[in-house]
């Protein structure tokens, strides 16, 4: 991986100040950009983390900051509340991710119409409500959202495809909640794939997950990291994929 810059972008939503991280190629961009969602923690160092990873790769990256002000809600106590508040007033749930996508595409080391939105948890929620609701994307990733929180209608989305990274066990992504999502994407006429992991619940990206208190809904899983990682590469490169042969 190359060397990355990274530096802090305030936006606003409403009246509420967003503080995202921008991490950057230091050598020139090679991919389309991502709008990185992280989970209900925030913007912590484990969501730049995986936005450096990305933009050691050549991609310009954005963590959002979802909850304003950088907070960083440590557990379920504190973020529960912050996501039924939002699930509960979609047009300012949306409204967050929106200012976040406008805060990339106005970074002018950024440079591109071309953004991705990469999900995860929460924000893996996020992207695909975006997404749903017509956003502009040039595609979306979902690792481990919560399907419980993503409607059924489709018509309003575009033509960007849609890759879904999720565990088979995952309380908040059953069978039935995957099934109602294809059934949606497929009558919308939207590109979708799904990798579903057995033995795999909620969560799995996160490493403090391996001390979770409850093993059964959220846990950490190295192989299911290691394969959405892969997977999302290479949903990745296949977007890129008709820019660079034109």
């Amino acid at each position: 991986m190359g060397d990355v810059i990274s530096r802090d972008v305030v936006y606003w939503h409403e009246t509420t100040r967003m503080l995202g991280r921008l991490c950057l190629p230091a050598a020139a961009r090679t991919g389309a950009a991502v709008l990185l969602l992280p989970d209900a923690h925030g913007v912590t160092a484990h969501a730049v983390g995986t936005a450096r990873r990305l933009a050691g790769l050549g991609r310009p990256v954005l963590v959002a900051d979802l909850w304003g002000e950088r907070l960083l809600p440590t557990d379920e106590a504190e973020f529960g509340p912050l996501i039924g508040a939002m699930a509960g007033d979609r047009a300012r749930w949306l409204g967050r991710v929106r200012a976040a996508h406008r805060a990339l595409a106005a970074a002018p080391e950024a440079g591109t119409a071309d953004v991705v939105a990469l999900g995860y948890c929460f924000g893996g929620s996020s992207a695909l409500e975006y997404t749903r609701s017509g956003a502009e994307v040039a595609g979306v990733i979902s690792v481990h959202g919560g399907l419980d929180l993503v409607g059924s209608d489709w018509s309003a989305a575009g033509s960007a495809p849609v890759l879904v990274c999720t565990g088979a066990d995952d309380p908040m992504a059953t069978a039935d909640m995957r099934a109602r999502l294809a059934s949606g994407l497929s009558g919308a006429g939207v590109d979708w794939q799904t990798h579903v992991y057995g033995g795999t619940v909620h969560a799995f990206t996160r490493p403090s997950a391996k001390s979770s208190p409850r093993p059964g809904v959220v846990a950490y899983s190295a192989r299911g990291t290691a394969r959405a990682w892969d997977a999302a590469l290479r949903f990745l490169h296949e977007i890129d994929a008709p820019r660079q042969d034109t």
